[in-house]
């Protein structure tokens, strides 16, 4: 069970302050899961949407799942502000996260990753413009 940066997709980390990391909590999850504790069905809930978006614009990872081990993590990042609607935008790519990053400092980023086999999900991170516009470029190390 990889949770580590590794686990991102691409070469591009998030660090630093306005960031926050929800890795506790998923590896508590898992770990509550693999006790017995909670029941797949608890814990394999994503909504259809997030499907949906998963399949079709997520970013494949080389991890596999925790829950079924049988499928490989996808990412999917979304934007939340008050120019979006209030479900928030699902964003294609790095390009079009910064780009709206750049646009404003009113927009909050979630990083969710998903499971398309078994529907598991869990928030991974969040982040501001702040912390968008300062990201790396790929092949770049700062």
């Amino acid at each position: 069970m990889a949770s580590g940066p590794q686990s991102s997709p691409g070469a591009t980390l998030l660090t630093g302050l306005g960031q926050v990391e929800y890795r506790l909590q998923r590896d508590a999850a898992v770990r509550e899961y693999q006790r017995g504790r909670v029941s797949r069905l608890d814990i394999c809930d994503a909504q259809p949407e997030l499907l949906r978006v998963a399949e079709h614009i997520g970013r494949p990872t080389e991890v596999d799942c925790p829950i079924c081990e049988d499928t490989k993590l996808v990412h999917v990042s979304f934007a939340f502000g008050p120019r979006l609607p209030p479900s928030g935008r699902a964003l294609a790519s790095n390009a079009e996260l910064v780009a709206m990053a750049r646009a404003t400092d009113e927009v909050a980023f979630y990083v969710v990753e998903v499971c398309t086999g078994c529907r598991w999900n869990h928030l991974l991170r969040m982040f501001n413009s702040q912390v968008a516009r300062r990201r790396p470029r790929p092949g770049r190390h700062s």
